[in-house]
C-alpha cells in the first residue's frame, strides 16, 4: 500500500499522475514513483520521499505519454528505499506494476521463478507478482491473461494497476482486499485507489469488487471475473467537491476538519431527528430496527480511533437500549474465532470502509448468519457495500491521517442508533426529545469550544518538552481519554497512555512526579466527585494538572493547572464535545515541535493490509 493512480488517453498522463499522487499524500507513504509507455519509449521514474521530490526528477525532462501508472508506497516489505518503490518492472519486457496489499505466498512463489531464472533486486512481494505476469507473457498469453492466471496463484491481497509496451492501448487492474475506482472520462479513463484523485478529471466512477479484473481503454472498459466471467458494472455519480479536499486557507488539513465540525456534526444528524416522537429516523435501517432492538447481543468491531468511538457507543446502548454489548479490535476478532450467532448485531466501525482487519472481520461475521451493520464515511466503500445495513457518517473527505471530524460524527451516528433502537423498547418519549434537543445544541457548543483554540495553544507551549502524558477519565470519558493519548501519540511521537481515572493507583500512579503533564477529562456526571479524588491523589504527587471540565465548574480551577471549561450536555453526548480540546492540544504540540501533522510518520490513512 498505500495509492495508486493511472491514466490512459490522449493527453500527456505525467502531470495527471504527479496530481493524482499529490491528492493521495494524505494517506501516508514514504517513496513515490510513475511509470510511463508511448510508442517510442518507456520508462519508470521512482524515489524514496515525498512526491514533491518526484516531481524534481522530471524537472526539464520532456515527457510526454497518454499510458501511466503511479504510485505512493507506504512499506511492508523491505525498508524505503527507490529500489523498493514502485513501480516495479521487468525490464526485459518492459512490463510495469504497482501493487498494493500484501502477497501472503510470495516467499515460495519467488523460489520458483528463482529456479526458472528470474533475478530479484527488491525485498518485496510485488517484484514476485509482476514476474509472475511475465511468466505468463513468455508463454505467449495476451496481457489480461496473463495477469488473470497470475493471480490465481497468489494468496493475499491486491489492488493492482499493470501497464505492458507490447500492448500500449490498455490498463489492466484487478482487485482482491485492496480498493480501486475507475474514472470514466470522454476518450480517456482514469484509475486510483481513492476517489479524491479522480473528482478533478470525472465524478463518474466504478467500484471494483474483489475479484474483480479490469481491462481498460481509452473509450471503453471490459469487466471479468477471476473466472474470466464478463460481469456488468454500474457507473456511479460523485458527489464531492474539490474544494472538501483543500485546506481552504487553513496550515494544515488536521486543523481545517477540527474546524469543521460544527458542520460535520450537523450534517451527521441533518434530517435524521424526530423531536416530537423523541427518536432518530435512519434510513439505511429502515426494515431492521426490531431485528437490531431485539438482538440477543450486540459486537462492535473497529479498530484505532473508530474503536474507541466503539466503546463509547458500548455506553450508550447499555444504558438507554438495555442490550449486552461487546467492543472487539477487529484484528483480534477475525482470528479468535468468536461466537456469534444469528440474533446478534455486528457493528463495524471505519472512517474509510476499507479497513482491512474490519472488512475481514464483516465477513466473518456474514458467514455465521449474523446482521452486519457498516457505519462509515466514505460513499460506495466495501463494507459499505458488503454490510446487510448501515449509516453514512456524511462528515465529508477527512484528509489527515489523525481522524478527528470523523470520530465525532461516528459518536453522532452512535447516538442516533440509540436513540432509535431504545425508543423501540424502553425510552421514553420525555428523555427522547432531551436528547434530541441536546444533539440539535452540539455544533453550537462545538462552536464554543473551537474559540479557545488560542487558550489552548498557550496550554500546549508548556508541554511542548514533555516526554509522557497520562490521559484520565471514566464512565463515558474513558474512550475519550484513550482518543486524547492517541491523538498525541500519532502527531507528535510522545509517548501516552489514557486509563480509567479509577485504575491510576493500580501502576500508572508510579509514573506521576513534577514533569508529569496529566489529562483529566473531569465534566460534571455521576462519578464528577470520584475523579475529583483522582485529581487530588495528582495533585499530591506534584503532577501537572490539564482537566477538561464544565463551563459552570468553579471548584476545579482550585486544584488544578489549567481548566478547558466546556458547555454541559447528556451524559452520552459529552464525549463530542470534551475530545475536541484534546484533538487541539495534539494538534498544536505537535505543530510546535515542527512536525507534520497531517502525514505522521509510518502511519497510513487508510489501512488496507494487516
Amino acid at each position: 500500500m498505500c495509492g495508486i493512480v493511472g491514466y490512459i488517453g490522449a493527453k500527456n498522463c505525467v502531470h495527471i499522475l504527479i496530481d493524482g499522487l499529490k491528492k493521495l499524500e494524505y494517506r501516508g507513504y514514504d517513496s513515490a514513483g510513475i511509470g510511463i509507455i508511448n510508442d517510442n519509449y518507456c520508462d519508470v521514474i521512482k524515489t524514496k520521499g515525498k512526491v514533491s521530490d518526484l516531481e524534481k526528477m522530471l524537472t526539464g525532462k520532456n515527457f510526454t505519454a497518454g499510458l501511466g501508472i503511479g504510485h505512493t508506497r507506504w512499506a511492508t516489505h523491505g525498508e524505503p528505499n527507490m529500489v523498493n518503490a514502485h513501480p516495479h518492472l521487468n525490464k526485459e519486457r518492459n512490463l510495469f506494476l504497482v501493487h498494493n496489499g500484501i502477497i501472503e505466498n510470495y516467499s515460495s512463489l519467488k523460489k520458483g521463478l528463482q529456479k526458472e531464472g528470474y533475478n530479484f533486486l527488491s525485498e518485496t512481494d510485488t517484484e514476485v507478482l509482476v514476474n509472475l505476469i511475465d511468466r505468463y507473457l513468455k508463454k505467449k498469453h495476451n496481457l489480461g491473461t496473463a495477469v488473470r492466471y497470475a493471480l490465481n496463484e497468489v494468496e493475499g491481497t491486491y489492488g493492482i494497476a499493470v501497464i505492458y509496451k507490447n500492448e500500449p492501448d490498455k490498463i489492466i487492474v484487478a482487485r482482491k482486499g485492496s480498493p480501486l475506482v475507475l474514472g470514466v472520462g470522454v476518450n480517456e479513463n482514469f484509475i486510483a485507489s481513492d476517489v479524491n484523485a479522480l473528482i478533478s478529471h470525472t465524478s463518474q466512477v466504478v467500484y471494483l469488487e474483489d475479484n474483480e479484473i479490469l481491462e481498460i481503454y481509452s473509450d471503453h472498459f471490459v469487466a471479468k471475473n477471476i473466472s474470466d466471467k464478463e460481469i456488468i458494472k454500474e457507473i456511479h455519480e460523485v458527489d464531492i467537491a474539490i474544494d472538501e479536499i483543500s485546506k481552504g486557507g487553513y496550515a494544515h488539513f488536521m486543523l481545517k476538519e477540527i474546524m469543521e465540525q460544527p458542520e460535520s456534526i450537523y450534517n451527521s444528524m441533518r434530517g435524521r431527528l424526530l423531536p416530537e416522537e423523541g427518536t432518530s429516523k435512519l434510513g439505511g435501517l429502515q426494515g431492521f430496527e426490531d431485528r437490531i432492538a431485539h438482538s440477543d447481543r450486540i459486537l462492535i468491531s473497529a479498530c484505532g480511533t473508530s474503536w474507541h468511538a466503539g466503546l463509547v457507543g458500548e455506553y450508550m446502548l447499555e444504558q438507554y437500549a438495555g442490550i449486552p454489548v461487546e467492543v472487539e479490535y477487529a484484528s483480534e476478532f477475525r482470528y479468535r474465532h468468536p461466537v456469534i450467532n444469528s440474533n446478534d448485531t455486528v457493528i463495524f466501525i471505519s472512517q474509510s470502509g476499507e479497513t482491512a482487519d474490519t472488512l475481514a472481520s464483516l465477513r466473518e461475521a456474514k458467514k455465521k448468519g449474523a446482521l452486519c451493520l457498516g457505519i462509515c464515511n466514505v460513499v460506495g466503500s466495501s463494507i459499505a457495500r458488503e454490510s446487510d445495513t448501515g449509516v453514512y457518517i456524511h462528515a465529508g473527505p477527512e484528509i489527515g491521517v489523525a481522524s478527528t471530524k470523523a470520530f465525532t460524527s461516528q459518536l453522532v451516528v452512535l447516538a442516533l442508533i440509540t436513540m432509535l433502537i431504545s425508543r423501540e423498547k424502553r425510552l421514553s418519549v420525555t428523555d427522547g426529545q432531551y436528547l434530541i434537543n441536546e444533539m440539535k445544541k452540539l455544533p453550537r457548543n462545538v462552536e464554543k469550544i473551537l474559540k479557545m483554540n488560542d487558550t489552548i495553544e498557550k496550554i500546549a507551549d508548556k508541554y511542548v518538552n514533555a516526554k509522557n502524558f497520562l490521559y484520565l477519565g471514566r464512565g463515558y470519558n474513558f474512550p475519550v481519554a484513550l482518543e486524547g493519548a492517541l491523538k498525541l501519540k500519532e502527531i507528535s511521537y510522545i509517548h501516552a497512555e489514557g486509563y480509567p481515572a479509577a485504575e491510576m493507583k493500580h501502576g500508572p500512579i508510579a509514573l506521576i512526579d513534577e514533569n508529569m503533564p496529566v489529562v483529566f477529562i473531569a465534566t460534571k456526571d455521576s462519578v464528577y466527585d470520584k475523579v475529583m479524588s483522582n485529581i487530588e491523589e495528582v495533585r499530591a504527587r506534584k503532577g501537572k494538572i490539564i482537566a477538561i471540565a464544565n463551563e459552570a465548574d468553579d471548584q476545579i480551577d482550585k486544584i488544578v493547572d489549567h481548566a478547558i471549561k466546556i458547555p454541559q450536555t447528556a451524559d452520552m453526548l459529552t464525549p463530542i464535545l470534551s475530545v475536541i480540546p484534546l484533538q487541539l492540544l495534539a494538534y498544536h504540540i505537535a505543530v510546535k515541535k515542527g512536525l507534520n501533522v497531517d502525514q505522521p510518520r509510518n502511519l497510513a490513512k487508510s489501512v488496507t493490509v494487516e
